[in-house]
């Protein structure tokens, strides 16, 4: 009862509760190990010409570093989770709407790896091992274990990527190491194909891969024993990992010139390396996307039980699974990158600029309602983004994610210039 008390409700971690960063940074580096990564490095290939493809993936990564990096230290600071900081600069009420959203996005995520994992353990079972299992049952035996480790908590969620990110590190290493044993770096880089995305819609889709996780990064980050250590955690998870694997899959993708993940795994004779990613990348994954929509949905209505609400929300991950997101993947991932970066650039914003001394666990007890101005930035900011976007507008810098994350901070500051103002005389 006390670990659910410390990890699922409005209360910060003790200092008890604290673990050696690099056990965190496991956390980080199995989300950048997950199949969905692969995958989207594979697409980034297909998608761009080689070197547009290695600019938007290094500069995707950077971005994404940039956001968790901010994110994780407010977090680390602060002991608290995201849904929390959500509170803070949102509103009681206003926050309700927002971690909602989060949760949906997430069991979403869940979904998408539930059908991901069913699928190609199915196929991984038949073509490696010879042994024909349906993809129904092994996303409901996916989803049980995936329940069950998030109801134990963030101990077990840690000490599983800490045993299995240097297995999927080996096979990271295999897979591109066999990609370059086909064809040489310069080979692959000078090859000549015809884009189907440009450069900025490359690094958004990169960028929306991974936003969700950066964005709720504190979710783990709250756990380590000094702020300057969430920032080690960002750059291993997305500036090492992230671009090592989305890097790795691309050289697979163009050595082999197939377009399936597996596929190019099973050729290049990795059947076992592949399954190891499919099982371990998602089980920790999922752990973490229900994880993070239980502490949403805690965080919006306090008194339900966190067990409970769990193991709920890994019934509706499945239901959400047989929806098959899979078919629409990258545009799915590219556009919430658009709607889910704006929060980062509100929370960002109000922590540094407007109201630092707000983000305490004793200002929940006397927090604000509902937060207009920030709405109003996210709202404003989404808008102009999918605007640009769909080339209704002209975009500033291009990249979609930058524009709203930009937009929503200078918005959410310049609404809020006086509240900074009146609530420094307040503190005086």
């Amino acid at each position: 009862m006390k670990q659910e008390l410390n990890e699922f409700s409005a209360v910060k971690i003790t200092n008890a509760q604290l673990v050696p960063w690099p056990r965190v940074a496991a956390v980080g580096a199995m989300v950048a190990f997950s199949l969905p990564t692969f995958i989207t490095g594979l697409e980034i290939h297909q998608a761009l010409e080689p070197i547009q493809a290695l600019l938007a993936l290094v500069i995707g990564s950077l971005i994404i570093f940039a956001i968790g990096g901010v994110m994780g230290v407010i977090g680390a600071k602060t002991r608290m989770s995201s849904y929390l900081l959500v509170r803070i600069a949102f509103g009681d009420k206003g926050a309700s709407i927002v971690n909602i959203a989060f949760a949906i996005s997430l069991l979403g995520w869940f979904g998408v790896n539930i059908n991901l994992f069913g699928d190609a353990v199915s196929r991984l079972a038949l073509d490696v091992f010879e042994i024909k299992v349906a993809p129904l049952t092994l996303a409901i035996i996916a989803s049980f274990c995936m329940t069950l480790t998030t109801v134990i908590g963030f101990k077990a969620i840690n000490w599983l990527a800490t045993i299995m990110v240097p297995i999927l590190a080996g096979v990271t290493f295999l897979l591109a190491y066999s990609a370059l044993s086909e064809h040489s770096f310069s080979q692959i880089m000078a090859t000549e194909k015809v884009a189907t995305f440009s450069l900025g819609q490359g690094i958004s889709a990169v960028v929306g891969a991974i936003i969700i996780g950066a964005i709720i990064l504190p979710d783990i980050t709250r756990f380590v024993k000094h702020w300057s250590s969430a920032i080690y955690i960002a750059f291993i998870a997305y500036v090492v990992v992230q671009l090592l694997v989305m890097g790795a899959a691309g050289l697979a993708g163009a050595a082999s010139g197939k377009t399936d993940i597996l596929d190019i795994m099973i050729d290049l004779g990795l059947g076992l390396g592949a399954s190891i990613i499919v099982i371990a990348g998602s089980w920790v994954l999922n752990s973490l996307n229900l994880y993070s929509a239980v502490l949403s949905t805690t965080a919006t209505f306090p008194k339900l039980n966190a067990t409970l609400v769990t193991i709920c929300l890994g019934l509706v991950g499945i239901f959400v699974a047989l929806l098959n997101l899979l078919d629409n993947f990258i545009t799915f991932i590219f556009y919430l990158s658009i709607i889910f970066v704006p929060v980062a650039g509100i929370i960002i914003s109000d922590y540094l600029f407007i109201r630092p001394h707000a983000y305490n666990i004793e200002s929940l007890s006397d927090n604000r309602t509902f937060a207009p101005k920030g709405f109003i930035a996210w709202l404003l900011s989404a808008v102009f983004a999918i605007l640009s976007t769909e080339s209704l507008i002209s975009s500033p810098s291009g990249i979609a994610a930058i524009d709203a994350i930009i937009l929503a901070g200078i918005i959410y500051t310049t609404l809020s210039w006086n509240e900074r103002r009146s609530s420094h005389r307040i503190k005086s």
